[in-house]
């Protein structure tokens, strides 16, 4: 499915932060990938140039990864945002606040010894263009507390905070400002394409620890979800098409300009052998 408007793919896990985002996207239409069957909702940001195509993919980074490469394959969005909630791990992080990942941590990664675990991280960094549209952002946002941190991924729920992924996560990730389960699948496929900036934006619902349960029956995943996807429109509502966006750099390499007798690589730099005429001038 080419594009035809500039497209935005804003990706969730659960239905709460599926409407969180949708609430801010007006005439909506469904879509159906033609192979998987996921199904998206797209529709315009108003007030911006921007369409938004929302999904909503369920729990798990490797899913998460799978259908991220397929629909970016689909729709060839500019940019990829997946907005939703996490577990914080900084006491000066309140429920309610939104961490911006300046990276994502696949923390997983290792190899086991007799001495122990040998941890062998994996890190995507949030792109520069979209971290600082959401800085500019933020500063209007008097009712949001911003932190623009590192973010964890993890193939699990985190709800002890003396647990041996707690002790991990302090021991090895200990810059991570929150824990999730998806953000580094659609970083990671973002990455791959070689085309797409990629973004993780999410509400601490919670401080991944024993009052997890009681945060949740409190409200605290749909006040985190609604703000999360707040602070992802509003820095899209800054962001423009083309402002860094990776899809705009060409894969083709500088542009040679032929006139009379020479080459003009004016914009770009040519690694390689050229033949041509030496004048007194040049």
């Amino acid at each position: 499915m080419p594009e035809t408007q500039p497209t935005v793919l804003v990706l969730t896990a659960l239905a709460l932060e599926y409407s969180a985002v949708r609430a801010h996207v007006e005439d909506r239409q469904e879509l159906v990938h033609p192979g998987n069957g996921t199904r998206l909702e797209r529709g315009r940001l108003p007030g911006t140039p921007w369409h938004v195509a929302i999904g909503e993919l369920g729990e798990g980074a490797r899913a998460t990864a799978a259908l991220t490469a397929s629909l970016i394959d689909w729709l060839r969005p500019r940019a990829v945002l997946f907005v939703g909630v996490a577990g914080g791990l900084k006491d000066d992080i309140g429920i309610g606040d939104v961490v911006v990942g300046t990276k994502v941590y696949g923390i997983h990664g290792g190899k086991q010894t007799a001495e122990g675990l040998l941890v062998r991280p994996d890190a995507w960094y949030g792109s520069n263009a979209l971290v600082q549209a959401a800085r500019s952002a933020v500063r209007d946002m008097t009712d949001v507390r911003a932190h623009f941190k590192p973010i964890a991924t993890g193939d699990v729920v985190l709800a002890d905070a003396g647990s041996e992924v707690a002790r991990h996560l302090r021991e090895h990730y200990n810059d991570a400002a929150a824990i999730e389960m998806e953000g580094s699948g659609a970083a990671h496929a973002a990455q791959l394409s070689g085309q797409v900036d990629a973004l993780v934006v999410r509400g601490v619902s919670d401080h991944a620890d024993a009052r997890k349960s009681e945060a949740d029956a409190g409200g605290s995943q749909r006040r985190a979800a609604t703000r999360a996807a707040a602070v992802a429109m509003a820095l899209l509502r800054k962001h423009r098409p083309g402002a860094g966006d990776a899809s705009t750099h060409s894969e083709e390499g500088p542009r040679a300009v032929y006139g009379g007798d020479h080459i003009d690589f004016r914009g770009g730099t040519f690694y390689g052998p050229v033949t041509g005429k030496r004048t007194g001038r040049q």
